[in-house]
């Protein structure tokens, strides 16, 4: 079984294109989702049915339950300019775009054999809660709630991170549409020109975690951010200049 891992695509068309030619010269058997799809960046649609197209199942991740249940937005953040964003993005969704993001599921477990890749979007507690490097293990524990796989994979924090805990191999493959520079802890993030992703590769208990850093076209992605008015156009492309 070997999986490509995407997360927080954030309506970045350009960087999810980049990422999936990527997979493909890798030779992945799939590429798989962990939530944040269509929200903040431009193009949240079209973003959309382009993970709808890879045929695999999709996490749920808290800004797509912001599209589907835009009230549940005042309890994670109060930033006005993400409130915003959210509410553009929303604005632009059909009826076929939230049936999509209905369909998305807070937990999936992929199994090959004793090969098991468990994924979730932030914990499998809460899909807002952060799982880092520096995260004390009991904490840990306590989050994952008793879950065992080889790989337990979630995203949620823009960073990657591979950490071994209690035999179990925990991944986060960072962000493909806004790659931090470190964790933000809830303020103004420093973007990066790049899309990370991961590959894991499980064959019985051997395992192989890949990370990888794409480097995108910052004309493409000003183009991409200023070519409709929507709230956050003016940061990203400052971002990406």
């Amino acid at each position: 079984m070997r999986v490509a891992l995407i997360s927080d695509l954030h309506g970045n068309l350009v960087a999810l294109d980049a990422v999936r030619a990527d997979a493909r010269r890798l030779g992945v058997d799939a590429v798989v989702c962990l939530g944040d799809v269509a929200t903040l960046g431009p193009h949240p649609r079209e973003v959309l049915a382009a993970v709808d197209d890879l045929g695999t199942p999709t996490i749920l991740g808290n800004h797509d339950e912001f599209l589907l249940e835009p009230a549940l937005i005042a309890r994670y953040t109060e930033a006005p300019i993400i409130h915003d964003a959210v509410a553009w993005c929303a604005a632009q969704l059909t009826d076929a775009d939230r049936a999509r993001l209905v369909r998305y599921q807070r937990e999936h477990t992929l199994t090959d054999g004793a090969a098991t890749l468990h994924l979730f979007h932030g914990s499998p507690r809460s899909n807002v809660e952060n799982l880092l490097a520096t995260t004390p293990e009991a904490e840990l524990d306590a989050m994952l709630g008793g879950r065992t796989a080889v790989v337990l994979a979630g995203g949620h924090t823009h960073v990657p991170m591979v950490r071994l805990h209690r035999g179990m191999y925990l991944v986060n493959p960072g962000s493909v549409g806004l790659a931090f520079r470190e964790f933000a802890h809830g303020g103004p993030p420093v973007l990066l020109p790049h899309a990370t992703y991961a590959v894991v590769e499980l064959r019985g208990a051997d395992v192989a975690i890949t990370s990888r850093v794409v480097e995108l076209d910052r004309a493409r992605l000003r183009a991409a951010a200023t070519a409709v008015a929507h709230p956050l156009a003016a940061m990203l492309a400052a971002a990406y200049a």
